[in-house]
């Protein structure tokens, strides 16, 4: 089992998804019925509560993570949380930390001529949005 240790930074993670987000995360106390009435879980590579369990402690690791993506904000977690926590707001919080680091994963200027234009401009204008800073 890994040591986790709660330093400043890990603080401030904590403290920058729930300004964004606007949740209070700590209130978490682990149930695990937002794993269970999730509809993506099975696509995900932790579950909704692992996830704001990695928020709660800071770690920034979460950020690594598919389950952020995978949300569908359905709301059903937010229905059945017994603390009533929105984690679709905590995803997008997760989501927007991830987009303003502006990691470039699509350099438009390597996509051949061809490839602009047999591309639809739409998905070319979604995957510049998604995937560029």
């Amino acid at each position: 089992m890994k040591k986790i240790s709660i330093t400043s930074d890990n603080y401030e993670f904590l403290e920058k998804v729930k300004q964004l987000s606007g949740e209070p995360i700590t209130l978490c106390d682990q149930c695990g019925t937002c794993a269970g009435s999730c509809p993506m879980i099975s696509e995900m590579d932790i579950s909704p509560s692992e996830m704001l369990r990695l928020v709660q402690l800071g770690q920034e690791e979460v950020l690594d993570t598919k389950a952020m993506w995978l949300c569908a904000s359905c709301f059903t977690c937010t229905v059945r949380c017994p603390r009533g926590l929105d984690l679709s707001k905590i995803a997008e919080a997760l989501r927007q930390i991830t987009l303003r680091k502006a990691v470039d994963q699509i350099d438009i200027k390597l996509i051949s001529e061809e490839e602009l234009s047999r591309l639809p401009q739409i998905a070319l204008v979604s995957a510049c949005r998604k995937f560029t800073g």
